[in-house]
């Protein structure tokens, strides 16, 4: 499918091969054009029902399973909100290619192993600024980030920016598997009569990580 045709009809069963599909092209094209194609807008509620949305990055889209990962610190407003709903909503819209993607499903935690095997992938410092930073949470100055940095730095005995040095995973930070129970696929038409469907199915869980999922059921959807 490229990126000026249509949702196919009939409507596939299964939207996921689709939306895998989707997400590679968009990241070989925001490689070329330096754009963040995995950029996914996270939406979460509070206790009162307040929402709040930010962008993250979809680290893994895992098919045929249907999940997405990301990753955050866990006492981070969306790391509190994700912890107390379970539920979420994201986004994926490249305007580029004129299609959207958007989601919505239940959040579990990753196993620990996930999170240690993308945590040590990250550089150095990005590594360093989650035992730094206090995600979400009243600064009082750059000069005081910096000074967190340091401090983070003086713990493991490594220089901010000096390579790569052994630096374990904080308790407090790691991935979110949103596991997707809706879906809706979007293309721009002609006089903004846009091509949409949405599909949806039941999910039960079976462990701490995973849920075992029944048929999708879709339909096209007006504009």
């Amino acid at each position: 499918m490229s990126a000026n045709e249509f949702l196919p009809e009939p409507l596939p069963t299964d939207p996921l091969e689709i939306f895998g599909r989707w997400f590679l092209e968009a990241i070989e094209h925001g490689t070329a054009q330096s754009l963040n194609a995995d950029a996914m807008t996270l939406a979460t509620v509070d206790e009162d029902g307040r929402p709040a949305a930010r962008v993250v990055l979809c680290k893994q889209l895992e098919i045929p399973a249907g999940y997405v990962v990301f990753f955050t610190n866990y006492r981070s407003r969306k790391g509190r909100e994700l912890d107390a709903g379970g539920r979420a909503a994201a986004v994926f819209h490249w305007d580029s290619l004129r299609r959207q993607v958007r989601i919505e499903g239940p959040v579990l935690h990753s196993p620990a192993q996930e999170s240690d095997r993308y945590f040590a992938s990250r550089p150095l410092d990005s590594r360093l600024s989650a035992w730094a930073s206090a995600q979400s949470e009243p600064l009082a100055s750059r000069a005081a980030l910096a000074h967190q940095m340091q401090e983070a730095a003086s713990r493991f005995a490594v220089a901010p920016g000096s390579g790569n040095a052994e630096v374990p995973r904080p308790p407090h930070w790691g991935g979110y598997r949103l596991w997707i129970d809706r879906m809706e696929l979007w293309v721009e038409g002609p006089g903004r009569v846009h091509d949409r469907a949405q599909w949806r199915r039941v999910l039960q869980p079976r462990d701490a990580f995973t849920f075992d999922a029944g048929a999708w059921h879709g339909t096209r959807l007006n504009p």
